[in-house]
């Protein structure tokens, strides 16, 4: 009885940090609106974010790693996390927020590809015919989406920035507590983009801060919302569902952001995008059941988005 209700437990939690990070699109097409900017947005974002889960980590008295494990995992965050995030809210301002979200959730697939290229992990048949669903799936996303080149192509770019930073990730963060990594992460990003944002202000070229309250309240919302709940949530989920189902649980987060799009920024997609994104998520739940980048180090490293 208990086991079930830690599964069903384990289910909300995912489920609910599959919402927090779906929304986290949608939050930003109103913080833009409000007056920020990609730089003030993503400094503000991991600065409230990586102290709020830098400060839960040592309440908790978790472990911090040093040496080279920090090194490690603090130019993950430098890297491949400031890469990834700049990557990805940069699409939102030149790309439907739905076509967006669909073109990151293809990092499975390369996750896959760069795990049999780098760790030598077998692509099997049904690997292959999941692999090539995707990439199927992502011509017709491409072919009938409302977007500007760049912005499809810094989607893409997000999703293998991604992919990368999880496969090289899997092994620097082996052995980890993937709260306190997470943790680190978002607080060297957030050195990162403060440091980006002086650099910019003593250049006479200041990031630009909300000018609303609307403005402010998105960015908080991406903060509080779709940072630090969406990813305490994810790391209670993924201990109590394990790895495989974890990510299966986590395709939602894609559904929600389409959905939202609809809703509240009236975006539509057209039918061949609809098929395309369908064939997108069927070929990641394929890849999923197949054990495709599915490992305990690599789900939580999901967790950063």
């Amino acid at each position: 009885m208990t086991s079930r209700i830690d599964t069903l437990y384990g289910a909300a939690f995912v489920a609910l940090s599959a919402a927090a990070f779906g929304a986290m699109a949608i939050f930003a097409r109103y913080a833009y609106a409000g007056g920020t900017d990609v730089l003030g947005l993503l400094t503000l974002r991991f600065a409230i974010g990586g102290a709020i889960l830098g400060w839960t980590a040592r309440r908790r008295g978790m472990v911090w790693p040093r040496g080279r494990a920090l090194a490690a995992i603090a130019a993950l965050g430098a890297v491949g996390y400031v890469g990834q995030s700049l990557c990805y809210f940069i699409a939102l301002q030149h790309a439907q927020a739905s076509l967006v979200a669909l073109l990151l959730y293809l990092y499975p697939a390369f996750v896959t590809v760069l795990a049999a290229w780098w760790l030598h992990e077998r692509l099997t048949p049904v690997k292959c015919a999941a692999l090539v669903l995707c990439l199927a799936g992502t011509a017709l996303m491409v072919g009938g989406g409302r977007g500007e080149p760049l912005g499809i192509a810094l989607g893409l770019g997000a999703a293998v920035i991604y992919s990368i930073y999880i496969v090289a990730g899997t092994r620097a963060t082996r052995g980890i507590d993937p709260h306190v990594t997470t943790s680190v992460i978002c607080l060297v990003a957030a050195v990162v983009f403060g440091a980006l944002s002086l650099a910019r202000t003593a250049a006479g070229a200041p990031p630009h801060w909300p000018a609303t309250a609307g403005g402010w309240a998105a960015v908080i919302a991406i903060a509080l919302i779709s940072t630090v709940l969406a990813m305490l949530a994810f790391f209670a989920g993924l201990a109590r569902l394990g790895a495989a189902r974890t990510s299966m649980l986590s395709t939602l987060e894609p559904v929600v952001t389409v959905t939202l799009a609809s809703l509240l920024l009236g975006e539509s997609l057209s039918a061949m995008q609809w098929v395309g994104g369908a064939s997108v998520l069927g070929g990641v739940l394929w890849l999923v059941r197949a054990g495709g980048g599915a490992s305990e180090d690599a789900v939580a490293l999901e967790a950063n988005q």
